[in-house]
């Protein structure tokens, strides 16, 4: 409605996203991860590696420069490798790891490679949501893994916070069953690579898959690597009426089902914003463009 995107210049890390992989690659059970810091060689411990931090809600081209800079490899170089890596990606993402590219802390051993770095991505995403409680998840809500993982990357974009995540959830699959479109300025933010642009109404008239303004359903692709907060809560999202939120501060989103008590409290969140004479905040922006009311 429109984004509720964290502002990146204070980056979102959950608990889970500052741990660290093991270095073998093996996940513990359970959904923390972590990591012995120091390589054992012979009878002595050796230089630490360097880590690589991949945030919630970072999109693969974020993904691909961050990956290029800790290589120290010219920009472009990681993009570039892709044709070639192999990654292991269901059949819908065509190729396109945006998703996949799971959230954490990688060490960056002598001899990384570009390839070998998202492969190790792909492959800690693959471990979270290839198992049969996701695959159960996603077909009691009548969706496949890809389009849940496409879900919990609007989650991760739109929502505050992550007590709002499940309700922010249950907004997109509301809107979906009642054949609304989403109207979500995170998925036009990310055709239009950025993040903290305000949506304009020509904004809303852009010719692209992405527009959920103007398509109706899920974007072709998830538009960030989510967390598995936001996977959760895709997969399970509580129960409610809500079609609309907005947030007017801070800690304070509106979830509502009624069209009228939205208007409402946009008008209170551009009142705020005018009386205090700030710009707001478009990376966190409110639903404050015409939204489509519900099928009566």
């Amino acid at each position: 409605m429109q984004t509720n995107t964290p502002p990146r210049s204070t980056t979102r890390l959950t608990r889970r996203g500052r741990l660290v992989l093991l270095v073998t690659g093996a996940v513990l059970a359970g959904s923390a991860v972590a990591v012995p810091l120091l390589i054992l060689g012979s009878g002595h411990e050796e230089a630490k590696p360097q880590m690589l931090v991949i945030p919630e809600g970072w999109r693969a081209s974020q993904v691909y420069d961050a990956v290029d800079k800790a290589l120290k490899l010219p920009p472009g170089s990681t993009r570039k490798s892709l044709g070639k890596v192999g990654l292991k990606l269901p059949s819908e993402a065509v190729g396109n790891p945006e998703g996949y590219l799971f959230p954490a802390t990688y060490p960056v051993e002598k001899g990384a490679t570009p390839e070998s770095l998202l492969k190790f991505m792909v492959d800690t995403a693959n471990g979270k949501f290839s198992g049969a409680p996701v695959a159960a998840g996603a077909q009691r809500n009548a969706m496949n893994v890809y389009q849940t993982v496409t879900i919990a990357s609007i989650v991760q974009a739109e929502a505050a916070t992550k007590a709002d995540m499940g309700k922010v959830a249950r907004v997109v699959f509301n809107r979906l069953q009642r054949g609304m479109p989403l109207q979500m300025d995170s998925t036009i933010n990310y055709v239009l690579n950025r993040t903290t642009v305000h949506t304009s109404v020509d904004d809303t008239h852009l010719q692209s898959p992405y527009n959920s303004y103007q398509r109706m359903g899920l974007p072709p692709t998830p538009i960030d690597n989510p967390g598995e907060d936001a996977m959760r809560a895709a997969l399970n999202p509580p129960p409610g009426d809500w079609l609309y939120f907005v947030t007017i501060k801070p800690g304070d989103t509106r979830f509502t089902a009624d069209y009228s008590e939205h208007l409402r409290n946009v008008a209170q969140f551009n009142a705020g914003h005018q009386a205090t004479g700030q710009p707001r905040d478009s990376s966190r922006s409110p639903q404050q463009l015409p939204v489509t009311q519900p099928p009566r």
